[in-house]
């Protein structure tokens, strides 16, 4: 049995046969033209039962039930204004015949994008006294989406979106776009012939990955990211790590699956990736799980999931991957984010902070809408917020990603006629934009052999010692590429056993915009007598030596360091710029490398390992005639003794 766009094949089918077991025309001929239009329909013969049903009207122009049943056979054509018309017929003939009438005829001008008649007719419905109670609530929901719809489309937002072109873009399906913090790698999904000779059918039909690369602004032609993540099966709905060495996607139905759909991930070293591995318990589990998005930190995954426990429908878990290495039972986001609809597409942005993601339970234009939302300091979600038309279409929106800066948005449309679905780009307003994020970028190597390493990266959070980030750099390569969100003060702490660790401070509190890159390459020293590390995150206020609280997340990393290498000894060096007398400098740098030893001395690191000294401003590393070069001149120092 099909089922039309609401409640009209009750009316029409045989199972109902016994509340119209005698139909409203008394022409004989008329019924005949009708049961042979029913029948056709129930065969989807749509045309065939059109004409059928229009011969009943033209020879009983009251016959009610042909006008109902012609309003569904259009509705599943698509001939929407010959839809309506059909149903305003039927009402014009007997209001009370069929109460639902009026829900039908309003929801298939809500389909038209005719929000003022969609609402006036599911008005008029909601005040009979003779309908279903489910009815009315749904009812008042639409009621709700047509005044939001309406409010919405008075105020467009800016969307202007741009097909990425033919090195992405074929006669085939692509979708599922996801992209690198530095927007350099593009993976998507994209549907392929299993056989070139078999027909545009569904059954010759698989998705698999494809890469492109951005090479003075212009997307390379797409390569087949062949095995061994791509099989003779479906994957697709993957989600690219903010470096770009880890891919979580979907693959079902596989010999290791432990349900319809599983959550699997592969790790990139060099231009090779890994053989994917299946997430397990409890990430994946018998209902279906899909659609990951990997945060920046690489330790939350967001997926959808059936499973119960939920609010109905699909919604949105998380699960957080733990110091051992495993992940956590999965955990609902709330109610905040899930309805008895369904949630999809999640993508977590590279600020951490910011979740977009579709919903057809939450009030929008249509079936799926697109929505942000923000992650409060508690760790709850905001209200979400819809991106606003015409992003948003009486349509399905789903699968929006947005690059690291916040200002572009990717997403796949059909809006293409004859093109399938495509790739676009476009700018996104600017109140549906995340926290811009920058990034660094560049390659870990030994700073004695220049051998490229693997080594790993923190980025903290100087005022809630929170960590922001981590990543690690390529093993083969050495490349690394950590997304740096904006309006934070943060330390950046690089470390490899059996080296020193890097130090850096990016100062981008108060900033909100767009940052440039930082692109740096870093060299690593081998833990050897005479090497230094200058602790970029150390701050004293002006003409003072007592340690302010945001140095606390260098210091602990400086404890942990000496923790880890029992054996070493160092020396706390102060340098001060050249204002000021000598004298004065001299003192200062002493007090503020005992300040540091004092601060160690108490964490439990014994006083034999760790001595200090002040220099002055008798080793200046840069100029003293500008403010950057005396900056980079105040510093603190260790020294392996």
């Amino acid at each position: 049995m099909r089922i039309g766009f609401v409640f009209i094949l009750l009316l029409v089918l045989p199972t109902c046969g016994k509340v119209f077991s005698q139909l409203s025309t008394k022409n004989n001929r008329a019924a005949g033209h009708y049961y042979a239009a029913r029948d056709l329909y129930t065969a989807k013969r749509d045309k065939e039962a059109a004409d059928r049903l229009k011969q009943a009207i033209s020879i009983d122009r009251n016959f009610i039930e042909a006008y109902l049943l012609l309003g569904e056979v259009y509705s599943e054509l698509k001939s929407y204004p010959q839809a309506i018309n059909a149903l305003k017929h039927a009402i014009t003939i007997n209001p009370d015949f069929f109460p639902n009438t009026l829900f039908n005829l309003a929801y298939i001008y809500l389909l038209t994008q005719d929000f003022e008649n969609a609402k006036q007719y599911f008005e008029i419905f909601v005040k009979r006294k003779d309908i279903a109670d489910s009815s009315r609530e749904k009812a008042y929901d639409y009621i709700q989406r047509c005044e939001f719809a309406i409010y919405a489309m008075r105020h467009p937002v800016d969307f202007f979106p741009v097909n990425l072109g033919d090195s992405i873009n074929t006669r085939q399906d692509e979708y599922w776009p996801s992209l690198t913090a530095d927007e350099e790698l593009l993976v998507f999904t994209r549907q392929v012939l299993r056989d070139p000779f078999g027909g545009e059918t569904m059954r010759n039909k698989r998705e698999d990955f494809y890469t492109s690369r951005r090479v003075d602004g212009y997307w390379t032609g797409a390569r087949d990211l062949g095995p061994p993540i791509n099989t003779d099966r479906n994957e697709g709905a993957q989600s690219l790590s903010a470096d770009g060495r880890f891919m979580y996607f979907t693959a079902c139905n596989r010999e290791d699956s432990y349900g319809s759909c599983d959550i699997y991930v592969s790790v990139r070293e060099g231009d090779r990736w890994s053989i994917p591995v299946n997430l397990g318990p409890p990430v994946n589990s018998a209902a279906w799980e899909a659609q990951p998005s990997i945060s920046p930190d690489g330790r939350t995954l967001y997926f959808v999931c059936n499973r119960g426990g939920g609010y109905g429908g699909m919604d949105l878990w998380k699960s957080t991957l733990n110091e051992n290495g495993l992940w956590s039972s999965p955990v609902n986001l709330g109610k905040n984010i899930n309805t008895s609809g369904d949630e999809m597409s999640p993508f977590i942005h590279a600020d951490n902070k910011t979740l977009y993601f579709s919903s057809n339970g939450l009030i929008g234009l249509g079936s799926m809408d697109l929505f942000k939302t923000e992650k409060a300091a508690g760790g709850d979600y905001a209200e979400p917020v819809n991106l606003g038309y015409p992003i948003n279409t009486p349509g399905d929106e789903t699968g929006l990603i947005v690059s690291a800066a916040g200002n572009m948005a990717y997403f796949a449309s059909d809006r293409l006629e004859g093109a399938g679905k495509d790739i676009f780009m476009f700018e996104l307003h600017e109140e549906a934009r995340p926290v811009a994020t920058s990034y660094m970028k560049g390659i870990v190597f030994d700073a004695a052999t220049n051998k490229k390493l693997r080594a790993r990266f923190e980025l903290i959070d100087l005022d809630s010692e929170e960590l922001t980030m981590t990543s690690v750099s390529d093993n083969r390569s050495g490349e690394f590429l950590v997304p740096v969100p904006t309006n934070r003060n943060y330390a950046l702490n690089v470390s490899r056993p059996d080296y020193l660790f890097f130090s850096e401070n990016f100062t981008l509190k108060g900033i909100s915009t767009i940052v440039e890159p930082f692109l740096m390459d870093i060299p690593l020293q081998k833990i050897l007598p005479g090497e230094k590390v200058v602790l970029r995150n150390i701050f004293f206020d002006f003409d003072k030596s007592e340690i302010k609280p945001d140095s606390y997340v260098e210091l602990e990393k400086l404890v942990q360091f000496l923790k880890d290498n029992p054996v070493v000894k160092i020396r706390i060096n102060g340098h001060t710029d050249n204002v000021g007398s000598a004298e004065y400098n001299l003192r200062l740098s002493d007090q503020r490398a005992a300040a540091v030893v004092k601060y160690l001395s108490e964490k439990g690191i014994v006083g034999n390992r760790i001595s200090s000294r002040g220099y002055g401003s008798t080793q200046p590393v840069d100029t003293n005639e500008t403010p950057e070069g005396r900056a980079r001149n105040r510093r603190t120092e260790f020294e392996v003794m």
